[in-house]
């Protein structure tokens, strides 16, 4: 991989997107959701009826769609055989599937191959469950960014529509050991990673943070935060 690259990882609601969009925006980088490609696979294998219970029938169609994604941070994009899907994907439906789609490692081959394609044209941040472990153990900044159960279901119902913060607190349980427990990529921290804690932060404090991080920063407004956030820094930790 050439050029910069800012790989942020953690679980649902632990501020991944809006920190990776905010960081990107700062640092004058791209921005890739890799969340959003699995969601795209997964709504497309929704659409074509394939049965998500059986991994050979996702896996035999999982090289069929075209997924595109749109790196600008003021506005990323998800398509699927040239139709936006960037709402549909969000929905419930999907949410409730991903994890046995993002499960079966011919999608995950399939999807890392893409995602990488994309990173190695250049400077960017990527956000997912496995930047730092799979698809750039490289990149020159590692951030696993985590949150207590209820702040991230908070955060999650505050998103969302008909839920309350006690059903999206038990959905996320779920998806958590699902994602961790998977045998392809399992989710985890990566060697050289730093966790920063985002449960008593602002966005703001926590964009600060990982540019600070970063070791060529691309922007005075992006400097400056940074250093407004170098004290106070029992929520950070770095895995060694």
């Amino acid at each position: 991989m050439t050029g910069l690259v800012v790989a942020m990882d953690g679980p649902s609601g632990s501020g991944k997107s809006s920190v990776s969009r905010g960081v990107a925006k700062a640092l004058g980088l791209r921005y890739l959701d890799t969340g959003a490609m699995y969601r795209a696979m997964t709504w497309w294998m929704l659409q074509q009826g394939v049965d998500l219970a059986d991994p050979a029938a996702v896996a035999a169609r999982c090289g069929e769609p075209r997924i595109g994604s749109g790196t600008d941070p003021d506005g990323p994009t998800i398509h699927v055989d040239d139709v936006d899907v960037a709402g549909p994907i969000r929905q419930a439906e999907v949410t409730g599937a991903v994890s046995a789609v993002a499960a079966v490692p011919e999608v995950r081959a399939r999807l890392v191959a893409l995602q990488r394609e994309i990173i190695g044209a250049g400077d960017i941040v990527v956000e997912g469950r496995d930047i730092g472990t799979v698809v750039c153990p490289d990149a020159a900044v590692k951030v696993y960014l985590t949150a207590s159960a209820e702040a991230r279901a908070r955060r999650r119902h505050a998103e969302l529509a008909g839920s309350t913060v006690a059903a999206q607190q038990e959905a996320m349980a779920r998806r958590d050991n699902l994602d961790s427990t998977r045998k392809t990529d399992p989710l985890s921290m990566a060697d050289g990673a730093v966790e920063v804690d985002t449960t008593a932060l602002t966005l703001e404090e926590v964009i600060a943070e990982v540019l600070r991080l970063v070791p060529e920063r691309r922007s005075s407004e992006g400097e400056s935060e940074a250093n407004e956030f170098r004290s106070g820094r029992d929520h950070v930790r770095e895995r060694t």
